[in-house]
């Protein structure tokens, strides 16, 4: 039962924080524009153990790795074609691990921008 009121509450936190970062995108002009960062999911989530992490998507290098990054200096990387990675060893074994974009959308835990 704990962890039934818990994941509620998870999810209603992480699609207000969703739906805040969507509302912010709409009225910025510059998220109308094409680039790099169209690749790429505005939110993944990744559950390793009992804890659910939110990664946001935080960078874009000029090789086209995306940075995702959580609390407590959480980050993962994922290319269009590669498969997630984490940064560091605090993340290795987690449900994002090893899995594709397409996979990561497929599975609901990758979540676009809607324009």
């Amino acid at each position: 039962m704990r962890y039934h009121h818990t994941q509620a509450r998870f999810s209603s936190l992480r699609y207000s924080i969703l739906a805040a970062a969507t509302i912010s995108l709409v009225h910025c002009p510059a998220a109308n524009a094409q680039g790099p960062l169209d690749d790429f999911p505005l939110v993944i989530t990744c559950q390793n153990k009992d804890t659910y992490h939110v990664f946001y998507l935080s960078r874009v290098a000029k090789d086209g790795t995306a940075t995702f990054t959580a609390s407590d200096r959480l980050a993962g990387t994922i290319t269009v074609t590669g498969q997630a990675k984490a940064v560091g060893d605090a993340l290795s074994g987690g449900s994002c691990a090893g899995k594709s974009l397409e996979d990561l959308r497929a599975s609901g835990q990758a979540r676009d921008a809607k324009r």
